[in-house]
């Protein structure tokens, strides 16, 4: 039952269990407590006062041998009876004032040993009712020391002792339903309290179900365990966030792949049409046509080629699939690559200084790294802008710079130019820049290098690239590589 209640309600219901449970144990230990000692005062009370009754009952009154009470009354003691051990009542009456005897029973045998004074007595403890039944009586029956056939009784009444008690009951009851009252009340308040926190992640939760990422549990604080967990939850809810976040941006990211794939494969395809139309016209039969026809096709498909290996480079770099790891040097790369830069555009300057730089890579796709690099510069800047190439070998990387004085980027096409198909002039002409991946493969294969590419601004205006490779340093005395290198000496431009 207790597990289709609310963790609310399972609360309140537990605290009052076990707060009812204590106080009614506490109770009945205090009720029995004060019970047992108001019994033992008045057996106290009965010890003192029989003596008395002792000593002044037993003097003859006239000639009938009755037994009368002579002298003071023995404090505490309202009934006294003595009787022979075989059960002949001497005499009996209350010693102050009188009312309704106690009912004693026919037979007496004190057993229990008491001292009582330098004597040791025979006694017993019991309680009887009166022949009116009005009240209670505790009966305390001993054998007379002096007189080994005779047993004094004396009793007392109980009524102010249950008075006491019945009074006792009541407070109780009373202060028990009036703590168990307040327990609930304060305990209502404390689960609420506690459990508010709880309420606002419930309410959170259902808001982001609706769709809302950005929601945070407020107030969520690491003293409390309810805290604790809104931190939690806030940190999955960051991170879940982000993640639909990168999904959107990914799956953003691919439809314009997709589409601009298809752009650039489309111009292509429809070239490649175009000439087998013209073929299919009758450019067979004419040779300087077919020669046309052969040519265009061709040259498209190389196009098309280059495109497709371009995507397919690009998609096993972001599988991840390793590349060739072998020692590259760097610096000859470099040279190689602005050696065929100048053969293309004999025109513009270009001013190297490249120092020793060794990395472990991929010799071709660290080529096409820098190939790519040279050919945005063409493309994007005026003829004869000069272009200043630097290679440092610096804390233990191989940091390539490449910087042009052409008109440089905005800061929000800085941002965006290493993503695929990206172009600043987002004209689709081939002579505006070509399909946009050259640099998305620049910062690719440098990634793919555990390197990285980032594009700075060239003092006095232009844009700069920077590409930074982790050295190579292999066991000294391997194959020559790494032993007895010194500190990187400037290679020769």
């Amino acid at each position: 039952m207790l597990r289709r209640l609310s963790l609310r309600a399972r609360l309140l219901v537990g605290v009052f269990v076990i707060a009812a449970v204590g106080l009614a144990v506490a109770d009945v230990a205090t009720y029995s407590s004060l019970r047992s000692f108001l019994l033992d005062r008045v057996d106290k009370t009965l010890l003192a006062g029989h003596a008395q009754v002792e000593h002044t009952v037993g003097v003859p009154r006239g000639h009938d041998g009755d037994l009368h009470h002579d002298g003071p009354p023995a404090q505490g003691i309202d009934w006294y009876e003595v009787r022979t051990t075989g059960g002949a009542v001497l005499g009996s009456g209350f010693v102050v004032g009188g009312g309704s005897p106690p009912v004693l029973p026919a037979a007496l045998s004190p057993t229990k040993s008491e001292r009582s004074g330098p004597t040791i007595e025979h006694v017993s403890y019991f309680d009887v009712r009166s022949q009116d039944e009005s009240q209670t009586f505790r009966v305390r029956a001993s054998i007379d020391p002096a007189d080994p056939t005779r047993i004094v009784v004396v009793a007392a009444s109980l009524n102010g002792v249950f008075g006491t008690l019945h009074r006792l009951l009541l407070i109780e009851l009373l202060v028990t339903a009036a703590v168990l009252a307040a327990i609930a009340g304060l305990g209502l308040w404390v689960v609420r309290l506690g459990l508010r926190p709880l309420r606002e992640i419930e309410l959170t939760a259902a808001t982001i179900a609706a769709g809302d990422l950005t929601q945070r549990v407020e107030r969520a604080e690491p003293r409390t365990e309810v805290g604790r967990l809104g931190l939690s939850l806030n940190a999955m809810l960051a991170q879940i966030e982000a993640a639909f976040t990168a999904r959107a941006e990914s799956e953003r990211k691919l439809r314009q792949f997709v589409a601009d794939a298809s752009h650039e494969l489309r111009t292509p395809l429809a070239a490649v049409r175009a000439y087998a139309e013209l073929f299919g016209r009758g450019a067979a039969e004419r040779p300087a046509d077919l020669a046309r026809s052969m040519a265009g096709i061709t040259r498209e498909a190389e196009r098309m080629t280059l495109l497709v290996e371009v995507l397919l480079l690009l998609a096993r770099l972001d599988e991840g699939r390793p590349l060739a790891a072998e020692p590259v040097d760097l610096a000859t790369l470099v040279e190689e690559a602005v050696d065929a830069a100048r053969v293309v555009d004999p025109e513009r300057p270009i001013d190297l200084a490249v120092e020793e730089a060794e990395v472990l890579g991929d010799h071709d796709r660290l080529r096409q790294v820098v190939d790519n690099v040279l050919a945005n510069v063409r493309a994007h800047t005026p003829a004869r802008t000069p272009v200043e190439i630097t290679l440092r070998a610096t804390d233990g990387a191989a940091r390539l710079t490449v910087s042009d004085h052409g008109p440089g980027l905005s800061a929000a096409d800085a941002a965006r130019v290493f993503e695929r198909f990206y172009r600043v002039d987002s004209s689709r002409t081939r002579a505006s820049g070509g399909a946009g991946l050259g640099l998305s493969i620049v910062g690719a294969v440098a990634r793919a290098h555990n390197g990285e590419v980032t594009l700075e601004e060239t003092p006095g205006g232009g844009a700069t690239v920077v590409i930074s490779l982790p050295l190579y340093r292999s066991e000294p005395g391997v194959d020559g590589v790494g032993a007895g290198r010194g500190a990187p000496a400037p290679h020769p431009a």
